[in-house]
Protein backbone atom coordinates (compact mmCIF):
# COMPACT_ATOMS: atom_id res chain seq x y z
CA UNK A 1 0.00 0.00 0.00
CA UNK A 2 1.31 3.04 -1.42
CA UNK A 3 1.42 6.50 1.84
CA UNK A 4 -0.32 9.47 0.08
CA UNK A 5 1.80 12.28 -1.44
CA UNK A 6 0.68 14.73 1.86
CA UNK A 7 2.40 11.73 3.95
CA UNK A 8 5.24 11.16 2.30
CA UNK A 9 5.71 15.11 1.54
CA UNK A 10 5.50 15.74 5.64
CA UNK A 11 8.87 13.06 6.52
CA UNK A 12 11.49 14.97 7.74
CA UNK A 13 13.99 12.49 8.15
CA UNK A 14 14.66 8.31 6.97
CA UNK A 15 17.24 6.57 8.54
CA UNK A 16 19.23 4.66 5.41
CA UNK A 17 21.74 2.40 4.79
CA UNK A 18 24.39 3.98 2.33
CA UNK A 19 24.98 1.58 0.59
CA UNK A 20 23.33 0.72 -2.77
CA UNK A 21 20.35 2.08 -4.27
CA UNK A 22 18.74 3.41 -1.18
CA UNK A 23 19.58 6.58 -1.05
CA UNK A 24 18.28 7.88 -4.60
CA UNK A 25 15.11 5.69 -3.89
CA UNK A 26 14.15 7.73 -0.55
CA UNK A 27 15.19 11.01 -2.18
CA UNK A 28 12.41 10.29 -4.69
CA UNK A 29 9.63 8.79 -2.10
CA UNK A 30 10.25 11.26 0.45
CA UNK A 31 11.16 14.50 -1.18
CA UNK A 32 11.46 16.82 1.59
CA UNK A 33 13.36 14.02 3.80
CA UNK A 34 16.70 14.51 5.31
CA UNK A 35 18.90 11.15 4.72
CA UNK A 36 20.42 10.09 8.02
CA UNK A 37 23.30 7.04 7.06
CA UNK A 38 23.80 4.76 10.43
CA UNK A 39 27.50 5.31 12.01
CA UNK A 40 28.01 1.93 11.45
CA UNK A 41 28.70 2.13 7.74
CA UNK A 42 29.89 6.06 7.88
CA UNK A 43 32.56 4.75 10.55
CA UNK A 44 33.26 1.45 8.21
CA UNK A 45 33.23 3.45 5.37
CA UNK A 46 35.79 5.97 7.10
CA UNK A 47 38.10 3.58 8.61
CA UNK A 48 38.69 1.95 5.07
CA UNK A 49 39.55 5.40 3.64
CA UNK A 50 41.81 5.77 6.30
CA UNK A 51 43.63 2.29 6.06
CA UNK A 52 44.59 3.63 2.46
CA UNK A 53 45.88 7.10 2.95
CA UNK A 54 49.67 5.67 4.11
CA UNK A 55 49.90 4.03 0.58
CA UNK A 56 48.12 7.10 -1.17
CA UNK A 57 50.69 9.22 0.57
CA UNK A 58 53.27 7.09 -0.51
CA UNK A 59 54.00 5.44 3.17
CA UNK A 60 55.11 2.24 2.58
CA UNK A 61 56.41 1.19 6.75
CA UNK A 62 53.31 -0.20 8.42
CA UNK A 63 55.09 1.54 11.56
CA UNK A 64 54.02 4.94 10.03
CA UNK A 65 50.32 4.09 9.75
CA UNK A 66 50.83 4.00 12.97
CA UNK A 67 52.05 7.63 13.63
CA UNK A 68 49.49 9.31 11.13
CA UNK A 69 46.54 7.75 12.80
CA UNK A 70 47.81 8.86 16.54
CA UNK A 71 47.48 12.72 18.03
CA UNK A 72 50.51 14.32 17.12
CA UNK A 73 50.76 15.79 20.59
CA UNK A 74 50.88 12.11 22.16
CA UNK A 75 54.17 11.09 20.03
CA UNK A 76 57.54 11.64 21.38
CA UNK A 77 60.40 13.51 19.46
CA UNK A 78 61.65 10.69 17.50
CA UNK A 79 58.31 9.56 16.09
CA UNK A 80 57.37 13.48 15.47
CA UNK A 81 60.71 13.77 13.41
CA UNK A 82 60.09 10.67 11.56
CA UNK A 83 56.71 12.22 10.39
CA UNK A 84 58.13 15.45 9.18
Amino acid sequence: MQQPLEVRQAVEEVSVDMWGGFPKVITQVYPNASLVFDRFHVMKAVTQELNKLPWKIGIKDRGSNYLLLHNQADLDVEQQQKLA
